[in-house]
C-alpha cells in the first residue's frame, strides 16, 4: 500500500494497494485494477480512507473480534474507510464487497453486532469516487460547480440540486439511494444566501424567503417598542423589524406576547413564580445585555447579545451559556433549512437513513454558519456541545432506538 502525490497537480494524493495487499480479499477484477491503479483519494471533505493507511484491508468480522454474531453477509465485507461527519470524525464505516465490487455502509454496534446491517452506497469504487468528488466540488464551489460562486437564491439551489441528482442517478440506474439523494437535495440549500454585504450581518437572505417558506402570517416582525435599551446592535434591530423570524417551528418558539426582556429580567420574573428559579448568582456575565427572544427545547433560552448581535442559548438545568448562531441572519437560515428539510425528507424518503440525514444537515449548516457547529469552547464553562447538531443527532438516536425496539 502507498500514498502518492501525482507530480504537477494539486489535491491528487491517492492511496493505492499492491497485488499482495489485495490477496486474498479482493477477487473482483475491476476493483483490483482500481485499487492498484487510480486508487482512492487520500484527502476528502466527505469520505476518509484512512482505514486503509492505518490498518490495510480487514474484514468486518476481524474488526469486531467476534464475527459469530454478525449477519453472514457482513462478516467478509472489507472496511476501507468512513463517511466524515460535520466535525471531521468518521460516522458510518464504508465497506467493500471484494467479490462484487459493490460499496455499502454500516455503523459498528459493538454491544449488539446482531443488529448491524448494511446500506448500499455505490455500485463501484469508480462511482463512489466520482460522487464524492462532486459533493466536495459543490462544497468548495470549484470544478463542475465553480459557476455557482456568486450565484445565490432559490434558483441556484434548484439548479445545483438537479445537476447533482442527475449525476448520481446516471451512475445508479436512477436510484442513488438515501445518502446521495440527501446530498443532492440538502447540501445545495447553503446556496440560498450569501455573505452579508448589505445587511451588516453574516448573511444576506433573499427577500421574502421566510414568508414563502413559513407563510406570511407566521413571521414575527418586531417594533421599536419591543426592544430593550440594551439592544444596541443596529443590524440586528433592523433585521428583526424588517425581515423578522418565524414565530415557532421545530425545536424553537419565539415569545411575542410581551416586549423582549433581558435574561436577567426574565429570570427575575421566573424566580417569583417558582421555588427553583435561577438566582442572579447563577446567571452568566452580562445577563443584562442578553435579550431573550424565546425558548428552545429542555428549558433552554434563545438569546441575542444586545451589543454584538451574537445568538446564544442559555441552559437553565446546567446554567451554561453556549453559542447558537453567528447572528439573527444565520439563525433565520437555520430555521429555514430545518423547515425545508422536513418537506424534502417526505418527498425523497430521506428519513430511511436519519443518522446520515442528521450529519448532512450539520454539514450544510456549517457551510453557512461555522459557529453553529464548531465545538471549540468559547467560555470557561462552555463544554463544546452545540444545540443544532445536538438536536439533529438526538432525532437520529431516537429513530435508532425505535428501530431496536421494533
Amino acid at each position: 500500500m502507498s500514498t502518492t502525490d501525482i507530480a504537477g497537480t494539486v489535491g491528487t494524493a491517492v492511496i493505492t494497494l499492491t497485488e499482495d495487499d489485495l490477496d486474498p480479499y479482493v477477487t473482483h477484477a475491476p476493483t483490483r485494477r482500481w485499487l492498484s491503479g487510480p486508487g482512492l483519494p487520500a484527502d476528502g471533505d466527505l469520505l476518509s480512507f484512512d482505514a486503509l493507511r492505518t490498518d490495510g484491508l480487514r474484514t468486518v468480522g476481524d474488526s469486531m473480534g467476534d464475527p459469530d454474531q454478525l449477519a453472514a453477509e457482513l462478516r467478509d465485507r472489507l472496511v476501507i474507510g468512513g463517511i466524515l461527519g460535520a466535525d471531521g470524525r468518521e460516522t458510518d464505516s464504508v465497506l467493500l464487497d471484494g467479490a462484487t465490487g459493490e460499496i455499502s455502509t454500516t455503523y459498528f454496534l459493538h454491544d449488539r453486532p446482531d443488529l448491524m446491517d448494511t446500506r448500499p452506497l455505490a455500485p463501484s469504487l469508480e462511482k463512489l469516487v466520482r460522487f464524492a468528488t462532486a459533493a466536495d466540488e459543490l462544497a468548495a464551489l470549484r470544478g463542475q460547480f465553480a459557476s455557482y460562486a456568486g450565484r445565490l437564491g432559490p434558483q441556484a439551489v434548484a439548479e445545483a440540486s438537479r445537476q447533482l441528482l442527475a449525476l448520481f442517478e446516471e451512475g445508479t440506474d436512477g436510484d442513488p439511494g438515501p445518502f446521495w439523494k440527501m446530498t443532492a437535495v440538502i447540501r445545495p440549500l447553503s446556496l440560498v444566501a450569501g455573505p452579508g454585504t448589505t445587511s451588516g450581518l453574516a448573511l444576506d437572505l433573499p427577500p421574502r424567503l421566510l414568508d414563502e417558506a413559513f407563510g406570511p402570517g407566521r413571521i414575527a416582525r418586531f417594533e421599536e417598542v419591543d426592544f430593550p435599551s440594551t439592544l444596541t446592535h443596529e443590524p440586528t434591530r433592523r433585521f428583526l423589524r424588517e425581515t423578522g423570524l418565524p414565530e415557532d417551528g421545530y425545536w424553537f418558539s419565539l415569545d411575542t406576547d410581551v416586549p423582549l426582556p433581558t435574561l436577567a429580567e426574565y429570570e427575575a420574573i421566573c424566580a417569583t413564580e417558582r421555588e427553583d428559579g435561577i438566582t442572579a448568582a447563577h446567571l452568566p456575565a452580562g445577563a443584562d445585555r442578553l435579550i431573550r427572544l424565546g425558548h428552545l427545547l429542555e428549558d433552554t433560552s434563545l438569546l441575542i447579545d444586545g451589543t454584538t448581535g451574537a445568538v446564544l442559548c442559555w441552559s437553565e438545568p446546567d446554567t451554561t451559556l453556549r453559542p447558537l448562531n453567528a447572528d439573527v441572519s444565520t439563525l433565520a437560515f437555520t430555521l429555514w433549512l430545518i423547515n425545508r428539510e422536513k418537506s424534502l425528507a417526505t418527498i425523497h424518503a430521506l428519513t430511511d437513513a436519519y443518522d446520515q440525514l442528521a450529519e448532512t444537515m450539520s454539514r450544510t449548516l456549517a457551510t453557512a454558519d461555522p459557529i453553529a457547529c464548531d465545538p471549540t469552547p468559547s467560555t470557561p464553562s462552555d463544554d463544546g456541545w452545540r444545540y443544532w447538531p445536538g438536536v439533529f443527532g438526538d432525532e437520529a438516536r431516537k429513530q435508532a432506538a425505535d428501530m431496536i425496539k421494533a
